[in-house]
């Protein structure tokens, strides 16, 4: 099998990539931005890098020709100056999937976000399922898995708590008092893998999570209890947080904004977990904790 894996230079692509080598025969059309991301790629006669343009249709569909699966990474949570939601988001999925349709793509596996609505205030969020309707009605077979937080070595939710549980006493944002359910990324890509392996007709949803649900500040008290720290923990109001990072992006856009703080803080709900579905093995969340946090 041959997929085209867009992303492929973020933590969760190199981390498929891996994954890709080692549990399959399969070869990887390794798509970024700039050859410069070619350096975090394996070195491989199984993985071809390739510079992925947007904004250029007959160069993505040259880039996904002959794939069998599509795998689309790419997208963003913080905007910049020269990338929005949109353009990032729900734009670079209508490019890639219109440039499936002509390269015969036969799959398309699509990462989304736990949280992700059509009618969801949250631009985040609205951008997210605007993307999961576009892979619904783009007329391949497709699987949709949505994720929370993923953590493992290199992923910046881990850096974050790395950080945080480092420190004798952190502020967090309200007090850290929302749930999550940490996901792996090994255990993702997993599933990525699999649904590559397991084409279906139409469309499926799926959210996958990690096996426990967790306050932010019980993870950031487990990762210090990891390194035989005690740490204290106080609150930042989250309105607060708000109002200073709508002032700040007054003057410098981008970075943390009051949309990417909805995010953060968000208490995941989760109908049904597809780690059965998907045939994954969640790892427990004190081994992912072990694999990044230094003792």
């Amino acid at each position: 099998m041959k997929i085209a894996l867009t992303g492929a230079n973020s933590r969760v692509g190199q981390t498929l990539l891996t994954h890709i080598l080692s549990h399959s025969e399969h070869t990887v059309v390794a798509g970024a931005r700039s050859r410069g991301a070619f350096a975090g790629f394996p070195d491989s006669p199984r993985v071809a890098p390739v510079v992925i343009d947007y904004n250029d249709a007959a160069g993505l569909a040259v880039a996904l020709d002959a794939a069998d699966c599509l795998v689309h990474l790419a997208g963003i949570l913080i905007e910049s100056n020269g990338s929005t939601y949109q353009s990032a988001n729900v734009d670079a999925t209508a490019a890639v999937l219109n440039a499936a349709r002509q390269a015969g793509v036969g799959h398309v596996v699509f990462i989304s976000v736990v949280g992700a609505h059509l009618q969801s205030a949250n631009a985040y969020f609205k951008s997210k399922a605007d993307a999961e309707r576009l892979v619904a009605d783009c007329g391949i077979s497709a699987t949709i898995i949505r994720t929370p937080i993923l953590l493992g070595p290199g992923a910046a939710g881990a850096a974050a708590i790395q950080w945080a549980a480092s420190k004798p006493r952190v502020r967090l944002l309200g007090g850290g008092r929302y749930t999550m359910h940490p996901l792996d990324i090994d255990d993702l890509c997993v599933a990525i893998l699999n649904s590559c392996n397991a084409r279906h007709a139409g469309t499926v949803v799926h959210e996958l999570v990690g096996p426990q649900a967790v306050q932010y500040c019980d993870l950031i008290r487990m990762g210090a209890d990891l390194q035989g720290r005690q740490i204290e923990i106080s609150s930042v109001p989250i309105w607060l947080a708000k109002l200073g990072a709508s002032l700040k992006g007054l003057f410098r856009p981008g970075g943390m904004s009051p949309t990417v703080i909805d995010v953060i803080t968000l208490d995941e709900v989760i109908a049904h977990n597809a780690d059965q579905a998907l045939g994954v093995n969640l790892t427990p969340l004190s081994i992912t904790l072990k694999k990044f946090i230094k003792q």
